[in-house]
């Protein structure tokens, strides 16, 4: 039985797209090689095993507690294993774990492979990697987005780790630059690859319990019956975190006001219904909070949303929200995730991004000039290119069309190419 350790991607966050990332992964090598036992890591405690329903198909896997704790008792604290490792005797799991697999994949949350939130974050994300290192295990970064390291020590560290591993994907071609550069003399364009992010294989399944005015929506939506229905993501990081998070982000456009003045003038000039789709799914009273963030967006609104503005309010899984955006006619997203949601259905899609990582995700689908980035646009610039996006929509779904085919072969191809160095090394 080959095992397997799967870092980075901690499934239970509440954060949709680090679970599509995990599943996606999850999911793909259980197709590859059947049986393989696999372990993930994340947030819970000890060793427990779970079952990851697909559809029809249910799989068997294992979590594995690991946190950022200073506590040193507790065994799913990084600095537990650190100790763990310097004195063989004293136990942990997570070691054990690592010792006992064959090779280790490692995800950085998609994008958290960077010094930019900070050094504790930092450390939660390469400490596991230095540890698969020390351990003597085959290391394989999948693909995933690389730097910024604003601190001479983080990149110094970060490319150590790249150097080290027995294989490293880019999921875009900036990061994949990033990579080379870290690489420096030591790439090889056998081992170092550029791919697509894992989350366009992640498949879509139907809710078991899909809300009755969203299901009546979807439905009379396909059969043209109604008018069209379009999706929104809002994040709860930036609409609720305000000029904090705008500073901390470098955004210039006023963010909540962006998305009320979209959503009115859409509703003005357009006969579409809307559909708010949450994408980060914790307690409201967190920042964090995409629910949040809608119910307060429909709240100043008022009567003017009346019935052609909605919340998808249930606690849906990355799967299932997948299902739901696959049935719009048109989306646009902040959370990256959320829009490979869609492209990865052939959805015409535009993103709202304050992070480069977006640009890389859409420029692999040829729909690069269909990404707004409120660092560089004032408020009613991002306005109007969005609501401008939202018209083209019937022009710009068979240019997505045309590209997506070559997207999702390369997402199985680099999934072919990481099962094989699995089961070989």
């Amino acid at each position: 039985m080959t095992s397997i350790s799967l870092l980075g991607a901690a499934p239970d966050t509440g954060n949709l797209g680090v679970n599509a990332l995990s599943n996606s992964v999850v999911h793909a090598i259980q197709e590859r090689i059947p049986g393989a036992d696999l372990c993930v890591f994340d947030n819970g405690k000890g060793i427990r095993r779970r079952n990851l329903r697909i559809g029809d198909s249910e799989l068997s896997l294992r979590g594995c507690g690991l946190i950022n704790s200073r506590r040193v008792y507790k065994r799913e604290s990084l600095a537990h294993m650190r100790l763990s490792q310097m004195f063989p005797g004293l136990i942990n799991p997570g070691i054990q774990t690592i010792q006992q697999s064959r090779v280790v994949l490692d995800i950085s949350g998609g994008d958290s492979f960077t010094d930019l939130y900070g050094s504790r974050r930092f450390e939660l994300i390469s400490r596991p990697k230095e540890i698969a290192l020390a351990a003597r295990k085959p290391l394989i970064l999948l693909p995933q987005t690389y730097g910024p390291f604003r601190s001479k020590r983080a990149h110094a560290r970060a490319a150590e780790i790249v150097r080290r591993s027995r294989a490293t994907w880019a999921r875009d071609a900036r990061s994949f630059e990033i990579m080379v550069d870290l690489l420096g003399p030591e790439f090889d364009s056998e081992r170092h690859k550029c791919g697509v992010d894992v989350a366009f294989l992640l498949p879509s399944v139907r809710p078991h319990r899909l809300e009755d005015s969203v299901t009546d929506w979807l439905e009379q939506g396909t059969d043209g019956a109604n008018p069209d229905v379009i999706g929104l993501n809002i994040s709860g990081l930036i609409y609720n975190g305000g000029d904090s998070a705008a500073r901390q982000y470098g955004i210039s456009a006023n963010y909540a006001l962006a998305v009320q003045r979209l959503v009115e003038r859409l509703l003005t000039e357009s006969d579409v219904n809307i559909l708010l789709v949450p994408h980060v799914n914790v307690p409201q009273a967190e920042v964090e909070s995409d629910l949040r963030a809608c119910r307060q967006l429909l709240d100043r609104l008022g009567p003017q949303a009346s019935d052609r503005v909605r919340v998808l309010t249930g606690q849906y899984s990355e799967m299932e929200i997948k299902w739901v955006i696959a049935r719009l006619r048109w989306f646009c997203g902040t959370r990256m995730h959320s829009t490979i949601a869609s492209l990865s259905s052939g959805v015409p899609s535009a993103a709202i991004a304050y992070s480069d990582k977006t640009l890389g995700v859409f420029a692999s689908c040829g729909q690069q000039e269909q990404v707004f980035d409120p660092r560089t646009m004032h408020t009613q610039e991002l306005i109007d290119s969005v609501f401008e996006s939202c018209a083209r929509r019937a022009q710009l779904a068979p240019l997505l069309q045309e590209k997506l085919p070559r997207v999702l072969s390369i997402a199985r191809a680099q999934m072919d190419t990481i099962a094989e160095c699995c089961v070989n090394l």
